[in-house]
C-alpha cells in the first residue's frame, strides 16, 4: 500500500493504543464476558481496519471512529459475529418437510428431552443389572425387533453407512446382481455403483433403464451361480414412467430362496407406518419388507421415520450378526446422543396415532387441508398488522424432500409477501439472517411460507419480520 502521506500522520498519531482500550470503562463488559484473548485480538483487528482506512484516505468522521465507546461498539459486533454458532435454530416455512439444508427431520420433543438426559452420563455400554460390559446399541435393537418384525437389528451412523458395510460383511468379492433401473445416485455423489465398489463386492447389473424382469435375474443367477445377494434398492428420490417393469420383491425373494441367495432390501426413507390415508402413494414399510422375505433391509433414520440422523440394519440373526462382527463397525456405530433420540422417536411408534401426532415429519405430512388453511389466515392476519407489508394467503403445493418421494407434491396453504422498498429475495436474505433465522422460498417476486412446515409457535414467533432493512 506505500507509506502514509505526510497529512496522515496526525491520524494516526489519534489511534488510540491497545493497552488504553483493553482498560477503558466501555471495554469492561466485553473483558467480562469474551475473555482478555478474544477481545485483545479483535481489538487489534479494529485498529489495523483503522489503519487501513487512514491510508486509504483518513475519512472526515475519523475523530467519532476512534473513541473508546465507538471502539468498543466495533469489537463487540465483530466479536458476536466470530462466535455466533455456526448451526442456529431455524424456522422452516419452505414447504419442503424434510429439508436437508435445515437438518432434515425436525425432533420429536421426546427426543429432544431424550437428548438433554443423555448428554450427561448415561448407561451406554454396560448392563444395569450386571453391570457388565455390552454392546451400545443393545438397548434399542430390541425395540427396532419389536416394531418391525426382524429377528436381529444394529444402527450405524446413517444409510449409506448401513449399505456399506451391508455390503462389506454379505458379499464382499462376491457379485451382487441389481437392476439397472436401481443403481440411483442421491445428495452428494452418492452411487449404488461406487458403494457397491467400496464395499468390495461385485456388481452384477440387469435388465435396462425402464424394464427389469424376473427372467433378468435368472439368468444372472445362472451365469454367477456364486452370487452373495439380490439387492434391491428403493428409488426414493426420482420415478421412471411410462413403459417401466420392475420385480416386486416377493418375486425376488421367490427366487432367492429357490437358488440360494439371500435378498438385501435398501429402502431408505424408513417407513415404518403406511401414509397412503394422507395424500401421499404408497411407500414400501419395513415389516413388509421382512414378512416378504428380504434377509436383510436398511434404511435411515432422519427421513420418514422423523429420528436423527441413523442407519438401521434389519434381518435374520445369522446376517446381522455378520454385520456387527464386521471391522467397519466401530467405525460406522453412532453416539450415545443418536442411540437416545432414535429409541425416543421409535419409542413413539408403539402407537402409530401418538406417532403421527408427536412426529413432527408425520405430523406436517398428515395434517388436514383444513387446519393449514386455518393457520395460513390467521399467520396473514397478524402480518397485515405490518407497515409496508402487502400480505396475501393462498393455496400452493409442499413437498416431502430428503429423498423421500420424488415427485409427489401435497397441497397446502401458503402466506406471501411483497415489501415496499425491498425485493423479494432480499427480503427472503433478511429473514434469513434474523434471530432466529427464517427459511421461506421465492417465486412470481414474492416471498413464500408455506405453513405445512411451520411448527407450532413459530407462526407466532416469526410474525414480526425485517422489512424495509
Amino acid at each position: 500500500m506505500g507509506d502514509p502521506q505526510p497529512d496522515s500522520s496526525a491520524a494516526f498519531r489519534a489511534l488510540p493504543s491497545v493497552e488504553r482500550l483493553l482498560g477503558a470503562a466501555s471495554f469492561e463488559p466485553l473483558l467480562a464476558r469474551f475473555g482478555r484473548e478474544l477481545v485483545l485480538d479483535a481489538v487489534r483487528g479494529d485498529l489495523d481496519a483503522l489503519r487501513a482506512a487512514i491510508r486509504a484516505g483518513a475519512p472526515a468522521d475519523l475523530t467519532q471512529r476512534v473513541s473508546d465507546a465507538a471502539c468498543a461498539e466495533r469489537v463487540a459486533g465483530a466479536l458476536r459475529r466470530r462466535l455466533a454458532p455456526r448451526y442456529p435454530r431455524a424456522i422452516n416455512a419452505t414447504g419442503v418437510v424434510l429439508h436437508t439444508g435445515l437438518g432434515r427431520a425436525p425432533l420429536a420433543e421426546e427426543a429432544r428431552q431424550a437428548l438433554l438426559s443423555a448428554a450427561g452420563a448415561c448407561v451406554l455400554e454396560v448392563d444395569a443389572e450386571s453391570g457388565q460390559r455390552s454392546q451400545r446399541d443393545e438397548g434399542i435393537t430390541e425395540l427396532v425387533r419389536e416394531l418391525t418384525g426382524a429377528e436381529a437389528a444394529c444402527v450405524v451412523n446413517n444409510n449409506a453407512g448401513a449399505t456399506l458395510i451391508t455390503l462389506a460383511a454379505l458379499a464382499a468379492g462376491r457379485p451382487v446382481i441389481v437392476s439397472r433401473g436401481q443403481l440411483v445416485e442421491i445428495g452428494g455423489s452418492y452411487r449404488i455403483p461406487d458403494v457397491m465398489a467400496q464395499s468390495g463386492a461385485q456388481m452384477v447389473e440387469v435388465g435396462t433403464t425402464n424394464r427389469t424382469h424376473l427372467r433378468d435375474y435368472e439368468r444372472a443367477l445362472d451365469e454367477h451361480p456364486e452370487a452373495a445377494l439380490l439387492l434391491r434398492v428403493h428409488t426414493s428420490n426420482f420415478r421412471v414412467e411410462g413403459f417401466t417393469k420392475e420385480v416386486e420383491l416377493a418375486e425376488l425373494t421367490e427366487l432367492g430362496s429357490r437358488r440360494g441367495v439371500q435378498v438385501m432390501d435398501d429402502l431408505g426413507s424408513g417407513c415404518l407406518i403406511d401414509l397412503s390415508p394422507y395424500g401421499l402413494p404408497r411407500e414400501p414399510v419395513i415389516s413388509e419388507s421382512l414378512a416378504a422375505g428380504a434377509g436383510v433391509v436398511t434404511f435411515s433414520g432422519d427421513k420418514l421415520l422423523g429420528g436423527p440422523q441413523a442407519g438401521v440394519i434389519v434381518g435374520s440373526e445369522e446376517l446381522v450378526s455378520r454385520v456387527r462382527r464386521h471391522s467397519l463397525y466401530r467405525a460406522l456405530r453412532p453416539d450415545k446422543l443418536t442411540l437416545a433420540a432414535l429409541e425416543a422417536s421409535l419409542s413413539l411408534f408403539r402407537d402409530p396415532a401418538r406417532a403421527l401426532e408427536r412426529i413432527p415429519t408425520l405430523e406436517m405430512l398428515a395434517r388436514p387441508l383444513e387446519r393449514l388453511e386455518e393457520q395460513a389466515r390467521a399467520l396473514a392476519s397478524q402480518l397485515e398488522q405490518a407497515a409496508g407489508l402487502q400480505v396475501e394467503c393462498v393455496q400452493a403445493t409442499s413437498k416431502v424432500g430428503g429423498g423421500s418421494y420424488a415427485v409427489e407434491e401435497l397441497p397446502t396453504w401458503a402466506v406471501t409477501l411483497r415489501a415496499e422498498g425491498q425485493s423479494a429475495t432480499e427480503l427472503a436474505q433478511a429473514l434469513r439472517r434474523g434471530e432466529p433465522s427464517i427459511w421461506t422460498r421465492v417465486a412470481d417476486e414474492r416471498v413464500w411460507l408455506d405453513v405445512r412446515t411451520l411448527r407450532p409457535g413459530e407462526a407466532q414467533e416469526g410474525a414480526t419480520f425485517p422489512v424495509g432493512s
